[in-house]
């Protein structure tokens, strides 16, 4: 019962419900991405290099070995560096994807975090803390002039 208990806890305090809707939103932004590296960039890539296909490149170490029937007794071993460079494009646009959505969510936080900025309202843990500091502040100065 104590397990049970913990775990609608767990559940209820959004803990499972965040990382669930993290993991449908990464899923999805990865397709997104997929098609932005394998649709948009790299076909025009792919014409400036006339038609090169990145998927299809690879330096072979050693071919494949087919017998007099046609019949293949060795595969081809080879290091694919075309798919590592278009794993490597995903990541860089996963990453600048990102970096740019974080500095906008963090430039969206701050304005609201800024009791003086009334564009976009203040959550109201802050509104409370920047009046207590300010009551501390009006505190200070009347102590400050009693003293005098």
């Amino acid at each position: 019962m104590k397990f049970l208990r913990e775990f609608k806890e767990f559940a209820v305090k959004g803990n499972m419900m965040d990382m669930a809707i993290g993991i449908i939103i990464g899923a999805s932004f990865n397709k997104v991405i997929d098609v932005l590296v394998k649709k948009v960039f790299l076909p025009p890539l792919s014409l400036l290099t006339d038609g090169l296909n990145f998927q299809d490149k690879r330096y072979i170490l050693r071919d494949e070995i087919v017998d007099a029937d046609g019949v293949i007794t060795s595969q081809e071993v080879a290091i694919y560096y075309g798919e590592l460079f278009e794993v490597m494009l995903d990541f860089l646009i996963v990453g600048l994807t990102v970096f740019i959505v974080v500095k906008a969510m963090n430039r969206l936080r701050d304005k609201s975090h800024d009791t003086k900025n009334k564009t976009v309202k203040t959550p109201k843990d802050i509104e409370l803390l920047a009046k207590l500091s300010d009551l501390m502040e009006e505190q200070n100065a009347l102590l400050k002039a009693s003293k005098k």
